[in-house]
């Protein structure tokens, strides 16, 4: 048990050891997110994801050019997600 039972105070040595374990787990989850983001089946995955949500944007009446905007924001944002995620990976 984390806690002790009598003054509940969290004891620091098994909190360490809970941390470490998961410190420990954090980059190879990343590089796994990563490596399943770049694979050849996701870039075709992404590029059908993106594809579809245009061609939905302009179905609902958007202007081509602005759903051209929105598709390309779409696309600009999962980068920077994952990006942001193989950066914090490659520190570990």
């Amino acid at each position: 048990m984390i806690l002790d039972k009598e003054n509940e105070i969290p004891d620091p040595e098994k909190i360490a050891k809970i941390l470490d374990a998961v410190a420990d787990k954090i980059p190879a989850l990343l590089r796994a997110i990563r490596d399943t983001v770049y694979s050849k089946e996701a870039g075709e995955h992404f590029g059908e994801a993106v594809g579809a949500f245009y061609r939905k944007l302009v179905e609902q009446g958007i202007p081509a050019e602005q759903a051209l905007e929105m598709a390309r924001g779409y696309m600009i944002s999962l980068r920077d997600l994952v990006g942001q995620s193989m950066k914090h990976s490659e520190k570990e």
